[in-house]
């Protein structure tokens, strides 16, 4: 599949959670028991960073379970500053991200699903987040003035583009000198099987559009950041995979995955990444 077929199809399924409030993706068959009986969203997000405090300040309906980490909290967000959120979805970290810039800050989030906007914007508007605005955009294409940017941040997203440079290309171009990137992430340790590879589920559930993590680090540098680092790394294990919605519930709906994969969750990691763009040189003063 090119570029825009899997957009299509990453678009339409990410809709489809965002009007069925998160709790499956798993194929045609949403209802089935299979894909829904690992826990809710709140007992998701616990497990991958979000404290009780963050779950139960937010809006109700937009924490939708489809994170693999908290860039919030590694960010050191400060009072008065402007945060964008590649793939915002239902406006979860984005709310958030309000609450520790405060309201002299501003947060924008982009997101390429409709419905997920629509939700989005409602969510605020239920909040009353007076801070937060929602902009229809491509992360590949971001629709933010340059250098306009204190902090990039995104969770469980990148992984979802095949053009992951264009991505952090674009990241560097809206961030201020000195901004910050920090970022959740899928990565892989070591290659998947051409099955998994060649599966649309696995690919909408944030595995198969992964990559190698030294490619990823080095993808970031090669877009200017500098100080690039992982912050934070932890196993993805096979518990955590098929209960996050956004997996698909993979290691059921994925065909083949349990036959040619018996070592596939230690292929995947759960990382928490971070990147400096660079300061302004001082401009030198001729003689």
């Amino acid at each position: 599949m090119n570029t825009e077929e899997v957009q299509k199809i990453v678009r339409e399924r990410y809709g489809k959670i965002a009007v069925e409030q998160g709790s499956c993706c798993c194929g045609p068959d949403a209802s089935s028991s299979s894909c829904c009986n690992a826990g809710s969203e709140p007992d998701i997000s616990e497990k991958f960073g979000y404290s009780k405090e963050d779950i139960n300040m937010v809006p109700e309906g937009s924490n939708l379970g489809l994170g693999c980490g908290n860039p919030v909290a590694l960010a050191s967000l400060k009072e008065g500053e402007t945060v964008l959120d590649l793939g915002s979805g239902a406006g979860f970290d984005c709310f958030l991200a309000a609450s520790r810039v405060g309201p002299k800050g501003n947060v924008i989030g982009i997101d390429m699903t409709g419905e997920m906007l629509d939700r989005a914007r409602e969510n605020a508007r239920k909040g009353g987040f007076k801070n937060v605005e929602f902009r229809l955009g491509e992360i590949e294409n971001l629709p933010v003035a340059d250098s306009s940017v204190d902090a990039v941040i995104s969770n469980c997203v990148i992984n979802l583009s095949s053009n992951k440079q264009r991505v952090f290309d674009e990241a560097f171009r809206v961030l201020k000198p000195g901004g910050r990137l920090m970022i959740s992430d899928i990565v892989l340790l070591k290659e998947l099987p051409e099955s998994i590879l060649n599966s649309i589920d696995a690919y909408t559930g944030c595995i198969a559009g992964a990559i190698k993590k030294d490619d990823y680090l080095q993808t970031i540098k090669a877009s200017g950041f500098e100080s690039v680092k992982v912050v934070e790394e932890s196993g993805f294990s096979s518990d955590c995979v098929t209960s996050a919605p956004e997996s698909g519930n993979t290691a059921s709906c994925c065909g083949g995955i349990d036959e040619e994969g018996a070592n596939l969750f230690d292929a995947i990691a759960s990382v928490r990444v971070q990147g400096i763009k660079p300061a302004k040189s001082s401009l030198k003063v001729k003689s």
